[in-house]
C-alpha cells in the first residue's frame, strides 16, 4: 500500500502504536498470564471474540492493494514455496513428532491444527521492521487467510481423519466470517478510496488491533485456564515439541530463500511469513470445535512465537537490513 497521510493530530496514535508493535513479544505472553489469573473476568469477552477478530483482520486488509497482489504472483515460485512449506511439510513434522512422542490424540490435533493455521496478520509488522517485500508479504497473507477456510479442515481430515471428529463446515464458516469476509471489506474499502479512508482509520485501528489481540488471547486462555497446570511435566514436554517445531518452520522458509534464489527482501518475507501461525485465529478454532487438550499447543506457542521471530530475524538478516528506526516500521 502507497504510504498513508500522517496528519499531525494523529501523532499520539502513532507513537502509541510504535511502542505496541515494539513489545508485541511481550504483550502476547502477558494475555496469556491474564487469561489464567483472571479467568472469571476475561471469560465474558468470549462470545465477543469473533468479532474481536474479524476487527484485528479488518485492520490488517486496509493495507492490502489488489496491485500489490498482481505485481508478487508474477513470480510465483516463492509463493508455491511457502504454501509446500507451510501447509504440507510442517502439518506432516507436526503430526509425526507428535506421534513420536506419545501424546495423546487430541494434542496431536492442536499440533496439526496449529501448523495447518494460515500466516501470522502480525507478520506483517516483522515484515517491515525487517525491511523485507512488502509485496510477497502482503500477497501471502492475503492468500492464506483467502484459503484457511478450505485448508485448515482439510489438513486435519487427511491428517487426523478418523482418529478425530472434525465440523469441517462450521470452521470454514468461523475462518470465512473471522477472516475473509473482513479482508475483503478492508480492501474494496482500500482501493475504491485510493487510499484516502485507510490514511483516516489507521492511526485508530493500528494500536486498537494490538489491544483486541491481548483480548482475544486472554479471552481463549481463560476457556481453558482451569485445566491446565504448568506444574506438570506434560505441559513442558508440549512446551518444548512447540519451539522446536516453530523454529524447524523458520528454518525451512529460510530455506526456501535459498530454494528460490529469492533476494534479500523476499527471503525476509518468506522467513516471517513462514515461520509466523495465526494462533488467535487457530486458537478460536481449537477452543470452538476440538477438545480442551488441542488448544495447549496453540497456547504455548503464543508465549513463544513472537520472541522467537524476534530471534530469528537477528539471526538471519544482516545488521544492514536490521530493525528501522524507532517508529519507522509502523508508519509505512
Amino acid at each position: 500500500m502507497s504510504d498513508l497521510q500522517k496528519p499531525q493530530d494523529n501523532t499520539v496514535l502513532y507513537k502509541i502504536n510504535n511502542v505496541l508493535s515494539r513489545i508485541i513479544p511481550i504483550t502476547t505472553p502477558l494475555a496469556v498470564a491474564l487469561g489464567f489469573l483472571l479467568p472469571d473476568v476475561f471469560k465474558h469477552l468470549r462470545p465477543f471474540v469473533p468479532w474481536l477478530f474479524a476487527m484485528m483482520t479488518f485492520s490488517g486488509a486496509l493495507k492490502l492493494r489488489v496491485t500489490e497482489l498482481g505485481n508478487a504472483v508474477k513470480n510465483p515460485v516463492p509463493i508455491i514455496l511457502f504454501f509446500f512449506t507451510s501447509h504440507v511439510l510442517m502439518p506432516v513434522a507436526a503430526l509425526l513428532s507428535s506421534t513420536s512422542f506419545s501424546f495423546n490424540p487430541d494434542i496431536i490435533t492442536g499440533f496439526v491444527i496449529l501448523f495447518a493455521g494460515p500466516t501470522a496478520v502480525s507478520g506483517f509488522v516483522w515484515v517491515i521492521i525487517f525491511k523485507g517485500d512488502k509485496a510477497l508479504g502482503l500477497t501471502l497473507l492475503l492468500l492464506d487467510t483467502i484459503l484457511a477456510p478450505l485448508i485448515v479442515p482439510l489438513t486435519v481430515y487427511l491428517l487426523m481423519g478418523k482418529g478425530v471428529t472434525i465440523e469441517g463446515g462450521g470452521i470454514a464458516i468461523s475462518l470465512f466470517l473471522m477472516i475473509v469476509v473482513p479482508t475483503i471489506i478492508g480492501v474494496t474499502i482500500n482501493e475504491t478510496s485510493k487510499g484516502k479512508i485507510p490514511a483516516v482509520l489507521c492511526p485508530a485501528f493500528d494500536p486498537l488491533s494490538k489491544i483486541f489481540l491481548m483480548m482475544v488471547v486472554a479471552a481463549n486462555t481463560s476457556a481453558i485456564a482451569r485445566n491446565i497446570k504448568f506444574s506438570d511435566p506434560f505441559v513442558w514436554k508440549t512446551g518444548l515439541l512447540c519451539i522446536v517445531l516453530t523454529v524447524i518452520g523458520f528454518l525451512l522458509a529460510r530455506l526456501n530463500g535459498i530454494i528460490g534464489k529469492c533476494d534479500d527482501e523476499k527471503s525476509t518475507s518468506l522467513v516471517i511469513s513462514g515461520g509466523l501461525r495465526n494462533n488467535s485465529a487457530v486458537m478460536t478454532i481449537a477452543v470452538t470445535f476440538f477438545p480442551e487438550l488441542a488448544v495447549l499447543p496453540t497456547l504455548l506457542s503464543i508465549i513463544v512465537q513472537q520472541t522467537i521471530a524476534a530471534v530469528m530475524g537477528r539471526v538471519f538478516f544482516s545488521r544492514e537490513k536490521g530493525v528501522r528506526e524507532k517508529g519507522e516500521g509502523s508508519r509505512e
